[in-house]
């Protein structure tokens, strides 16, 4: 470290002497470093504040500092390194140059990279990878990356609960699993720092959960509708020569919608009926499942959204019939004509009881649909006990459930 350095290390520490003074002093263990007071650094540091860490913010304008929470110092970068042994890295990776002169502050300590990336294999080697390359003292562990601003701020209650890390150091790796559940995330340790790059492209992805849900429903509903296409518009346009294709938008859709919906229902159940008579026919509930059937079950909160959403859509065609141009020209038609030939028709009680029966029918069931949704998305499981979410998916308590 150069005499210059030296000196602006100190002038730092003595012009925040004040605000050190004020923050009572914290075991080593309590006590973490978070350089970087941007939006995220931010958001983890309120959510360090909770259980009652000791916070410290690294900048490189200390005095500068705003709109960060009460109860954190501001310091220099070379004296919050000093302050802590656990320490965030809120920066991007184009910034880390100024951590070099820094390698004799960090050699020990445990560097958590938060850096995300805006693309894949947007650089040859992971973020953390050259983070240890520049500070080859310290032990770098990948970690919190996945969580967004929001989710750190807000806490598991609102947010995946998941904590993916990964690094070469046991002992390292064990101290941010013990913040991250002390914040009330599940870690999971994905092993060395070579697996840095498969984090850092895991929020990336683009709906890794849905691609498989998504190409059955589209599968399904292009199937269906091309049936129905060439039974109801071709078949009659060759047979008949009626030309009945507007029906194409509306009708053919509207049937098409429920059809898809309630496949995509039962093949949201069907994993987990599949899955008991499995665990029953092995005598055993601890042996692992083939991967096709752990995929699929996976997968059934995606396959019950997408049947709702199927359901909606059903809903929706519905409700416009009446005001379709061919209806409104049938009925007008048909009035017409009996005025003409001056006759009535009887009301019919029994077509208005099953007309209004299945209407009815269709309401309850749209709103059964709306309840498995609804107690299906992450916020609402979160409110819910393990026996409320149960009755409501299936009645008592067993593995067959909309929820992944």
């Amino acid at each position: 470290m150069t005499g210059q350095e030296r000196s602006e290390e100190k002038s730092e520490c003595v012009s925040l002497s004040p605000m050190m003074e004020a923050v009572p002093a914290l075991p080593e263990s309590e006590r973490v470093c978070v350089i970087g007071t941007g939006d995220l650094g931010r958001s983890l540091c309120l959510r360090l504040l909770h259980p009652g860490y000791g916070v410290v913010f690294g900048s490189r304008r200390p005095h500068s500092s705003s709109r960060l929470p009460h109860g954190e110092q501001v310091l220099g970068h070379a004296a919050a390194a000093q302050s802590a042994h656990l320490i965030f890295i809120a920066v991007q990776r184009e910034h880390y140059d100024f951590l070099v002169p820094l390698a004799n502050q960090f050699k020990g300590k445990v560097l958590v990279d938060l850096s995300k990336n805006l693309r894949k294999n947007q650089y040859p080697e992971a973020n953390a990878e050259y983070l240890q390359s520049l500070v080859p003292g310290a032990e770098v562990v990948k970690g919190f990356n996945t969580l967004s601003a929001w989710s750190l701020q807000n806490g598991p209650s609102d947010a995946n609960r998941q904590v993916y890390i990964c690094g070469e150091s046991v002992e390292a790796k064990q101290a941010v699993i013990a913040v991250a559940t002390k914040l009330g995330f599940s870690a999971l340790d994905r092993g060395s720092i070579s697996v840095a790059r498969e984090l850092e492209d895991f929020p990336l992805q683009l709906f890794p959960q849905w691609r498989h849900p998504l190409r059955i429903a589209i599968g399904l509903s292009a199937a269906f509708f091309f049936y129905l296409l060439i039974r109801y518009v071709i078949y009659a346009y060759v047979t008949q020569g009626k030309d009945i294709s507007f029906r194409i938008m509306v009708s053919l859709a509207n049937q098409v919608c429920p059809i898809v919906s309630l496949i995509m229902l039962s093949l949201c159940y069907l994993p987990g009926v599949l899955a008991s008579f499995l665990q029953l026919y092995r005598g055993t509930k601890y042996r692992r499942f083939p991967n096709w059937l752990d995929r699929w079950m996976l997968c059934r909160k995606q396959l019950g959204l997408l049947s709702l959403g199927f359901a909606f859509l059903h809903v929706l065609y519905t409700l416009i019939i009446p005001i379709r141009y061919s209806v409104m020209f049938w009925v007008t038609e048909h009035t017409v004509s009996l005025i003409r030939e001056n006759r009535t028709t009887m009301f019919d009680t029994t077509t208005a009881w099953h007309d209004d029966s299945y209407l009815s029918l269709g309401i309850l069931g749209f709103g059964l649909y709306v309840l498995l949704g609804i107690t299906s998305l992450p916020s609402v499981i979160n409110s819910l006990s393990w026996r409320e979410f149960s009755f409501v998916q299936v009645g008592s308590p067993g593995p067959v459930t909309l929820n992944a």
